[in-house]
């Protein structure tokens, strides 16, 4: 299988850390990279005087991602996807574009969605309408209207499966038989959203 990655973008609640565990789960020879360990990280180890809103702000957490991404594609030989919402161009291009003119593939996905399943979906995980992730919808669906964000994935009506699918159809990739059984997925879809 050929290098690449495989970028999952999308609001809070669109299915990023779902998607993602369920592609790597059934591409052989995939990692998960989560670019938020780099800013829990910076907002650790800096004074509190000099944290900011959103860890993304900072150059160094763009240049650490692009650096880390950079440093994995070339010494691992399988697919790294990476679930992480952006939804600055500028901030997306310092890492993403820079990959790509690297030479590095990098497939990047949009997961789309209404803001009424996004709540719903939220919701379901525990998250009322009033919490930090329900504020961020509005500005993640008009930030990731922009062009640069494409493929975009409209996942209203689709399944995660349905979704895992589709990705890996647009990006080539091969998908392991998913054996499991219903209530083994039910069980693992739960670990999932626990630990994201």
């Amino acid at each position: 299988m050929s290098r690449l990655i495989i970028w999952i973008n999308g609001a809070f609640g669109s299915g990023k850390t779902q998607t993602s565990s369920e592609l790597f789960r059934r591409i052989p020879n995939s990692f998960i990279y989560d670019p938020e360990n780099t800013g829990y990280f910076i907002r650790k180890n800096i004074p509190k005087p000099i944290h900011k809103g959103d860890f993304q702000d900072f150059v160094m957490w763009r240049q650490f991602n692009y650096s880390m991404l950079k440093t994995i594609h070339d010494e691992f030989s399988g697919t790294i996807i990476v679930p992480m919402t952006i939804v600055s161009p500028e901030y997306f291009s310092e890492i993403v574009d820079r990959l790509r003119e690297d030479g590095i593939t990098v497939n990047h996905f949009t997961l789309c969605a209404s803001k009424n399943t996004l709540l719903k979906r939220l919701r379901s995980r525990g998250e009322g309408k009033n919490s930090w992730a329900a504020r961020q919808i509005d500005r993640c669906i008009a930030g990731l209207s922009h062009e640069v964000f494409q493929d975009h994935l409209d996942t209203d009506e689709m399944s995660i499966e349905d979704i895992v699918e589709q990705i890996a159809a647009l990006t080539n990739s091969t998908l392991l038989p998913d054996r499991r059984s219903r209530l083994r997925k039910m069980i693992d879809r739960f670990i999932t959203k626990l630990k994201g």
